[in-house]
């Protein structure tokens, strides 16, 4: 394996591994505040998330530098995974407005792991950037759904 490609896999293993991680935290807080199901759902979400990036378009460009070293290349294999992963708002028709809670769990948890790989906030980003990205308001009920999964998966902020 070439150095490029193993460290392309390091970080791919250290990214699914995050998400996998929220995906337990937040399934096991979810069973015990009463949704077994929408909890082990997500646990088991956790176990797959991401399994399209060690194949194909998406293990050759989908990569940070194939952004800039191959744009359309990275741009068809970013189309490609958000297309045949639900946990991604633009594989649903209507977009953020109908994924089923489920996948909007997963994506809060993958929201969370690269907030944590890009040293970013993932409140503020999901109130300033997340809402313009996919046109959503702070008052609907989709982003009231999400914020709490975030509530439930973050601790408390210090005051």
């Amino acid at each position: 394996m070439k150095d490029d490609d193993a460290k392309h896999l390091k970080s791919l293993i250290r990214h699914i591994d995050n998400v996998r991680a929220s995906c337990l935290l937040l399934g096991e807080r979810l069973i015990e505040n009463g949704k077994d199901e929408l909890g082990l759902q997500l646990i088991a979400n956790g176990h797959i998330h991401d399994a399209s990036k060690f194949h194909g378009i998406e293990w050759e460009y989908l990569r940070d530098e194939g952004k800039e070293s191959h744009p359309i290349e990275f741009a068809l294999a970013l189309k490609h995974h958000q297309h045949v992963n639900p946990h991604h708002p633009e594989y649903w028709t209507n977009g953020i407005k109908s994924m089923p809670a489920v996948y909007l769990a997963e994506m809060v948890c993958d929201w969370k792991a690269r907030s944590n790989e890009f040293a970013t906030g993932l409140r503020s980003w999901m109130k300033q950037k997340a809402t313009k990205r996919w046109n959503f308001t702070v008052q609907s009920k989709e982003y009231k759904l999400i914020k709490g999964f975030v509530d439930v998966l973050l601790d408390s902020e210090f005051k």
